[in-house]
């Protein structure tokens, strides 16, 4: 057997049994390139399959050939150890020719359903797993765990803090799981010549280098309408710039629940000020029953007008709000015309008809275009006036927060047939297994109200 390549800075990582006083059931391994990561795991899954019998459950998001997944990794380990007499590598799988050890391997974008009847898997590898979603966790995770003693092993390079994967397996991992980073200059099998081209790469563009070589996620998706770099600035921006006088006219705005999946939400913005979050669940059925919350979550905050989504089942509401003698409200048509439709916008030289798809694509941009105004001011100094600018309270419930900032961080810009921007729609963010941004909803339609002054006259009178 020839001299094997496990990591030594790993020793204890594989050696560990329990977390907090309980099983282990977890590993995950994550941090930059050329760290061993991926190599390290194949060379103990070998090891492990031939010591005794063990089934692997290899997975990744996509894998269009075999070659795609880690089967050649696992192969160049038997080869490597000088196994090949005890293991038979089969076009689509890997066996142990005497202990009954297997290896299979499936993308899980296409099979997922064959994947949940997979029977006695031992561990679960999932590689590449900046892009694992929930649902892919929570749908594999019963099949694997259902078996006693059984474990899940994660490898990624991190990508965006806001990913899935690297909330749910780094920042707040299952019970039993044991997390450990590492990076290329815990990699002692790598040559100079790598090391070398590392730090020219750190000289040239660190923030990339940081990012690629020492696995730290990006804070920004350059693809999105709102960074989420601009929403933590955002964060007690009033009390970082507090000669400023931040409060002024105080508005809710309602995001009406369409189906039985999703749920209503409701923001309180006095002022330049996000205050006050609120996400219920409500039938359609249940309409009038959240109408009165809202006007209940109003009134305690002594608001002056609410605004809300008009479109399916939100056309009830203001209906509702004017049976309960409260007639200051306003419509938000997402699909409606733009506001002020022969301005230019900011300094484009450009309509804002032929800018903006629809009124939610011109409401988010200018919602950016605040939050970008207020990371501005409190990370260079800049000055602008409040109303260009956007607060979020740092006293909103912290899971309450995070999810708000997700939210707004999270959808993506696109375009439609002419051109013209819009916002990632509800479909589009449901195939990227991304829930309705109902709280993000609820932000955009209160502090929209200014773009549909005439409808807010209209109903008022």
């Amino acid at each position: 057997m020839g001299n094997p390549t496990l990591n030594p800075n790993l020793r204890e990582f594989w050696k560990t049994r329990e977390v907090d006083g309980r099983p282990l059931i977890g590993r995950v391994l994550y941090g930059g390139r050329m760290s061993s990561k991926s190599h390290d795991m194949a060379g103990v899954a070998i090891a492990r399959a031939n010591f005794h019998k063990e089934v692997f459950l290899c997975t990744r998001m996509f894998q269009n050939r075999i070659a795609d997944s880690v089967y050649t990794l696992l192969k160049n380990k038997i080869e490597y150890f000088g196994l090949k007499d005890q293991f038979k590598v089969l076009a689509d799988a890997i066996e142990h020719r005497h202990n009954g050890s297997l290896f299979r391997f499936y993308g899980i974008a296409r099979n997922i359903d064959e994947i949940k009847s997979f029977e006695g898997a031992s561990v679960w590898w999932n590689e590449e797993s900046h892009n694992l979603t929930e649902e892919m966790f929570t749908t594999i995770r019963p099949t694997v765990m259902r078996n006693e003693g059984a474990e899940m092993w994660f490898t990624f390079n991190p990508k965006f803090v806001s990913d899935y994967s690297y909330k749910r397996l780094v920042v707040n991992p299952p019970k039993g799981f044991l997390v450990r980073k590492i990076n290329y200059d815990e990699n002692d099998f790598l040559g100079g010549q790598a090391l070398r081209d590392i730090q020219d790469e750190f000289k040239e563009d660190y923030e990339l280098a940081n990012h690629v070589y020492n696995g730290v996620p990006l804070t920004d998706d350059d693809s999105v309408v709102i960074k989420r770099s601009w929403l933590e600035a955002a964060v007690g921006a009033h009390e970082k710039l507090n000669h400023l006088d931040w409060t002024g006219a105080k508005t809710v705005g309602f995001d009406v629940a369409d189906d039985g999946a999703d749920k209503n939400a409701a923001t309180f913005i006095d002022g330049s000020i996000i205050k006050e979050l609120e996400e219920w669940k409500g039938a359609e059925d249940e309409l009038f029953k959240s109408t009165q919350r809202v006007l209940d979550f109003a009134n305690t905050n002594n608001v002056s007008h609410i605004g809300y989504d008009s479109i399916g089942v939100g056309a009830g509401v203001g209906s509702n709000l004017n049976q309960l003698k409260f007639r200051r409200h306003f419509k938000f048509n997402a699909g409606g015309k733009v506001h002020k439709p022969d301005k230019k916008y900011k300094q484009t030289g450009i309509l804002n008809k032929d800018y903006f798809s629809n009124i939610k694509a011109q409401a988010w941009w200018l919602l950016a275009d605040r939050f970008r105004n207020t990371y501005n001011a409190v990370v260079k100094g800049d000055e602008f006036k409040v109303d260009e600018m956007i607060s979020i309270s740092p006293d909103i419930d912290k899971k309450v927060l995070e999810k708000l900032i997700d939210e707004l961080s999270t959808p993506r810009r696109d375009f439609d047939n002419q051109g013209r921007v819009k916002v990632e729609s509800k479909k589009d963010l449901a195939k990227r297994e991304v829930p309705s941004p109902n709280i993000a909803d609820s932000v955009v339609i209160a502090t929209a109200k200014s773009m549909v002054a005439a409808i807010l006259m209209k109903d008022v009178l």
